[in-house]
């Protein structure tokens, strides 16, 4: 038999070093952004927001507390957004009364101006007036309302109760005064009451 010695290998803990610490980082930047990485949707607290009127006074979610709330994201080119917003208006006739408050916030870019992708800014008075539309028209014209609330696109609507909590979110053109969406906002009046 040969006495020949094995060669001892020793690795470096520095890889495993480099990994621990990476993982701590991305569990503390995971902790300390909790709050923004909750996905805006059913269950969770409606995000504030402070958008402007058509007179451009500011106009808040926290203006309508204790209220039962649809916020319908849109704009004037949106042919979907046309499409639906009679079903708005006819839903907003049917319930106003028992408290529903229908906030239709436009994204539409100022008017004479052009948003990002050269779309020009509507005259949102004028569109509310041809389709006879009685409930509240906001503008947004940063659409930073879309971040704030996650959209995909226009229209998106929310309803949120009045306590604040979002209870249904859509995304797309839907006809608003379809029974099962009456039925939905007959049964959130109620229950939050």
């Amino acid at each position: 038999m040969t006495s020949e010695r094995i060669p001892r290998v020793t690795y470096s803990r520095r890889p495993y070093a480099f990994a621990l610490v990476g993982v701590g980082l991305i569990v503390l930047a995971a902790w300390m952004n909790r709050g923004r990485l909750r996905p805006v949707g059913a269950g969770t607290v409606a995000p504030q927001f402070e958008v402007i009127d058509l007179g451009g006074n500011p106009a808040r979610l926290s203006d309508y507390e204790g209220e039962v709330v649809m916020i319908n994201i849109w704009a004037t080119w949106c042919a979907p957004c046309r499409f639906e917003m009679p079903s708005m208006e006819r839903l907003h006739q049917r319930f106003k009364d028992d408290g529903l408050r229908i906030l239709a916030i436009s994204v539409d870019a100022k008017l004479g101006e052009a948003d990002q992708v050269g779309r020009p800014g509507g005259d949102l008075q004028a569109f509310a007036d041809s389709l006879g539309l009685t409930f509240t028209i906001l503008h947004d014209p940063s659409g930073e309302i879309q971040n704030l609330y996650q959209t995909t696109g226009v229209p998106e609507t929310l309803l949120v109760g009045r306590d604040g909590v979002i209870y249904k979110k859509v995304a797309g053109p839907t006809e608003w005064d379809a029974s099962e969406h009456q039925e939905f906002i007959r049964r959130l009046l109620v229950a939050t009451e």
